[in-house]
């Protein structure tokens, strides 16, 4: 398949459309199948298009998404656009408080939500509702949206809503293994730690720590990126280690937004 020029359709909290733009990312030359457990936005995955692997997350209402825009990519596009002609703060509250059950009508409202909700945050509460406020943009239906491409791209690759530990522990030698989990650091300092530590604990860290090692042993190449602290350098201390530098998208006004550091663990590469 030609690789095209897909934009990932999401805003996604810890999203990596920055990385794939920078130098410190880098790519093995000679890969087998892509895996890649934590997809979220997708950035790499979209920018990476491969042709085979799996790629998974525990979001279900995100890999219904992506269930929808591969199968459906035309009536999610209609529905997206319906939702654009009706916004306003009452249509989104409205839309908010709805549990549909056919998958399209659910994945235009999670689209409808994330691109009109408070900085693309996904937040739900105790009972699994999603609870983030209206937030200011006004825009749904984006003109750069290629519900075709990014239908095509999935396609090309196994879809699954799944722990991370069984997809990663499918891949083998000269397979890559890109790893984006939430940021959770051990003695709860970075700033989005409760919510973090609900979805992804610090045993969740280790845990993944020990399967990524593995992975490794198996030969296959992995990049790992993480919260640039001591807790977490300490757990890939036998991982090649990078600190790269970026701007802080979810911190309110732009003005207060600053550079921050993450980590790039690599092994095998």
């Amino acid at each position: 398949m030609n690789k095209q020029n897909i934009l990932p359709m999401l805003k996604w909290a810890g999203g990596k459309r920055w990385l794939v733009r920078s130098n410190d990312f880098v790519i093995p030359k000679k890969i087998g199948s892509y895996y890649e457990p934590f997809l979220g936005g997708g950035s790499v995955f979209f920018y990476l298009q491969p042709d085979f692997g799996v790629v998974s997350d525990k979001n279900p209402e995100l890999i219904n998404f992506y269930e929808t825009v591969r199968d459906y990519p035309l009536k999610l596009k209609g529905n997206i656009e319906r939702h654009q002609a009706l916004h306003s703060n009452d249509h989104y509250y409205k839309t908010r408080a709805l549990e549909p059950q056919c998958m399209i009508e659910r994945a235009a409202r999670f689209l409808y939500l994330n691109r009109t909700c408070w900085n693309g945050l996904y937040r739900v509460n105790r009972k699994g509702q999603f609870n983030v406020p209206i937030g200011t943009k006004q825009k749904v239906a984006f003109e750069s949206d290629d519900y075709e491409g990014v239908s095509n791209v999935l396609k090309q690759i196994e879809l699954r809503c799944s722990d991370f530990e069984n997809v990663i522990d499918e891949a083998s030698e000269n397979d890559f293994v890109f790893v984006d989990p939430p940021y959770t650091v051990k003695h709860n300092l970075n700033g989005f730690v409760k919510y973090n530590d609900e979805m992804f604990s610090w045993q969740d860290q280790e845990r993944l720590l020990r399967s990524v090692e593995r992975a490794a042993n198996r030969g296959c190449l992995v990049t790992v990126t993480n919260a640039d602290h001591e807790s977490v350098k300490s757990l890939y201390k036998n991982a090649n280690y990078k600190q790269i530098s970026r701007a802080s998208i979810i911190a309110g006004p732009k003005q207060n937004r600053v550079s921050i550091t993450e980590a790039i663990f690599t092994y095998n590469h």
